[in-house]
């Protein structure tokens, strides 16, 4: 006896798609923090992870993005050597070398990328994203991870802001690089696509 059952969909295809690409920036971005150059004197790393916020506001909008960061970042509170050098713990967030806040600002500015990128919580197709819209919400993005990591950086470290602030301000231009190479991966995928 052979007996048909009716399938039931519990989660749309669409939901299944934004959180397996959660998944796979929440993955990428552990491999890029990996790629880190450790810098004397106490300073923050310099790392490859800031792509995995652009990536992440940019492709997945600002609710999947957000859940991307947020996975990676509790992947890496649970003990998974997933941050910069293969740091990990709450520890490492709160206190750390104080780049914690860096971690905080990068899940703020994927969320206050997509938002800006995709005008709303749902992502747009990217044939529909202007490359300068991309652009100004990457630039919204980096004020935001500054605008967190900074003092967190001088809190922890017992440092004046202006100091904090001078210490990581060698770091923005290649953030800014970083932005630029990110949008034009983005924009190339989507021209690929067309």
């Amino acid at each position: 006896m052979s007996q048909e059952y009716e399938s039931v969909d519990l989660v749309g295809d669409e939901t299944v798609k934004q959180f397996t690409g959660a998944v796979l920036i929440a993955a990428l971005t552990a491999v890029l923090a990996q790629l880190s150059i450790p810098l004397p004197g106490g300073l923050p790393p310099f790392s490859l992870q800031p792509f995995g916020m652009f990536f992440a506001g940019l492709l997945l909008g600002p609710l999947w993005g957000g859940f991307a960061w947020a996975l990676y970042i509790l992947v890496g509170i649970a003990g998974v050597p997933v941050f910069s050098n293969g740091n990990a713990g709450l520890g490492y967030v709160l206190v750390g070398q104080g780049t914690g806040g860096f971690l905080v600002g990068f899940f703020a500015g994927a969320v206050v990328s997509g938002a800006i990128v995709h005008r709303g919580l749902q992502p747009r197709s990217l044939a529909s994203l202007s490359v300068p819209m991309q652009a100004a919400g990457c630039v919204a993005a980096v004020a935001v991870v500054y605008a967190i990591g900074v003092p967190w950086l001088g809190s922890v470290l017992g440092l004046p802001l202006t100091r904090a602030a001078s210490i990581m301000a060698p770091y923005l231009p290649l953030d800014l690089v970083k932005l630029a190479v990110a949008v034009g991966i983005v924009g190339g995928g989507s021209l690929a696509t067309r």
